[in-house]
């Protein structure tokens, strides 16, 4: 079954602007696939010995036997190669879309693309399956097992469950490992899942810290590498001048709903339906969905979220620079004005331009000025919801 990545068509743009294209994301997320059968062009896999000493011996010598385009996977297990890169890059700088740069730790591959490369590379992130690129696939049943290919497609739910398991089980027993961390991988399976049942909320480092008989700075470490492996997301609140008291905390999601339905034990779609923390679970399937979208459609687009100490909250603001949409996730089908009590406060305060309400209905309609109610499979789906100049006033 061949499924066309939304990504994809990014990767190509910049193909055609950039010698070389950086695609970053979680391991088993489908870059290699996508690079692959969506590119076509010559592959190395640097996690391969047989590819790894044949660019570690003499990365200039190798290069310079192959023929670009290249694909070079997982690239960051060698860094030494960037430079290299770099001037063989500069002897033909007109030529775009010479090397395709395959990576899955964030910080670490970016620093090295940044310094070595800079103003040569476009870079991109290819997320999991979204909903939009699985279509057939009915949306309950992506919530619950989330989008690594491998999991979605498994036979059974027990079959999606062991390979999560096995999933985590890799990442903190090897991946963390190679950071050199004091931390066993019982204490850093223990911190996933607490942050797992954190879905959503404010992080709160010290009470973990505490939890957990670390410090502060050791558990504030280690976030950033569950992070920088695309594993969890720190959404930032936004502050605007506006007269209020505001939260400065960021929410914490684990990013795949798969992931995060695993380590908190939910085994199905109907135990998901009776979770109390099935809320917060769809709020982040649908944040996520719609953050990768919109990074592939507006690159420059930042995201956050919103809340007073008074409890006025936003969950997702689209940050266009010009223009800030205000999004609230609610799983009923039924809303109103209720609901739309933090838009519109944001909305007057300044904060947001335009509030989107999504629910599980089927029906658009206006809930106050600037603000309205949208039906959230078609967006997830990746239909269009703005025109214009990006937002239909």
């Amino acid at each position: 079954m061949t499924i066309e990545r939304r990504a994809l068509s990014r990767v190509r743009e910049l193909a055609r602007r950039f010698p070389a294209v950086t695609i970053l994301g979680p391991r088993q997320s489908g870059k290699t696939t996508l690079a692959r059968e969506g590119l076509g062009h010559a592959y190395f896999d640097l996690e391969k010995p047989s590819d790894h000493r044949l660019f570690a011996g003499d990365p200039e010598l190798a290069l310079r036997n192959f023929t670009p385009p290249l694909i070079l996977d997982e690239v960051q297990r060698l860094p030494e190669i960037f430079p290299v890169l770099r001037g063989r890059i500069d002897e033909d700088r007109r030529r775009n879309g010479q090397f395709f740069l395959l990576g899955s730790v964030n910080p670490a591959l970016i620093r090295d693309v940044s310094e070595s490369l800079a103003g040569r590379v476009g870079m991109v992130e290819l997320t999991p399956f979204l909903a939009a690129e699985v279509p057939d696939v009915a949306l309950e049943m992506q919530w619950h097992r989330g989008g690594f290919p491998d999991a979605l497609f498994a036979d059974s739910d027990a079959a999606w469950d062991d390979w999560e398991d096995q999933y985590v089980r890799t990442f903190v027993e090897r991946d963390m490992a190679r950071f050199g961390t004091k931390q066993s991988p019982t204490q850093f399976h223990t911190l996933l899942s607490m942050l797992a049942g954190q879905q959503g909320g404010l992080l709160n480092a010290s009470s973990l810290a505490r939890a957990l008989g670390i410090s502060h700075h050791t558990l504030q470490n280690a976030v950033d590498l569950f992070e920088a492996h695309f594993l969890v997301r720190r959404l930032r609140p936004y502050h605007a001048n506006v007269g209020k008291r505001l939260v400065k905390a960021p929410k914490i999601y684990v990013r795949d709903s798969g992931l995060l339905h695993h380590l908190l034990g939910v085994r199905d779609v109907e135990a998901l339906k009776r979770s109390g923390l099935r809320g917060m679970s769809w709020e982040g399937f649908v944040i996520e969905n719609l953050i990768a979208l919109e990074s592939l459609e507006r690159p420059s687009s930042r995201f956050w979220f919103h809340r007073t100490h008074s409890g006025s909250e936003v969950d997702l603001i689209i940050d266009r620079g010009d223009r800030r949409i205000g999004v609230e996730v609610k799983m009923a089908a039924a809303v109103g004005s209720r609901e739309a009590a933090g838009l519109v406060q944001a909305r007057e305060d300044g904060v947001i331009h335009e509030g989107l309400l999504l629910h599980h209905g089927e029906r658009e309609f206006p809930l106050a000025e600037g603000v309205r109610a949208l039906p959230v499979e078609p967006m997830l789906r990746g239909l269009p919801w703005d025109e214009g100049d990006g937002v239909k006033h």
